[in-house]
């Protein structure tokens, strides 16, 4: 199993900052892709920003310019520096991670997807 801990949420005012972490533990392979998702009151939780464990990142329109996705330095700690931030970035933020593992002999791979509990952010206006 995997656990995937996150830190970080808090009230900010807008124009403020803050950083998100999340870290997995258990049985996780260096291949994978990390990320945030959120999900504010009454919406459905959508993508903020993704990470492969070859750096390659992705962003939501909505953060372009303003939110940072990072790996830690042990690859297996994901942050995401939030910048600028606005009150319709109130959500509950995520952390998602996508495990790929080699299975058999032959190569087969399987994967597993993992959430966080999330941490809330809250950014007065």
């Amino acid at each position: 199993q995997v656990q995937l801990v996150e830190s970080g949420g808090g009230l900010v005012q807008s124009g403020g900052s803050l950083r998100l972490s999340c870290t997995a533990s258990g049985r996780i392979s260096t291949d994978n892709v990390m990320g945030w998702y959120r999900q504010a009151p009454g919406k459905e939780r959508e993508l903020v920003a993704t990470i492969t464990s070859g750096g390659a990142t992705n962003y939501a329109e909505f953060v372009q310019g303003r939110f940072t996705i990072s790996r830690g330095y042990n690859k297996n700690t994901v942050q995401l520096q939030m910048d600028s931030l606005k009150s319709e970035d109130t959500a509950v933020y995520y952390c998602h991670a996508e495990f790929h593992y080699v299975v058999n002999v032959e190569g087969a791979r399987a994967t597993r997807k993992y959430w966080g509990e999330g941490t809330p952010v809250t950014v007065s206006s």
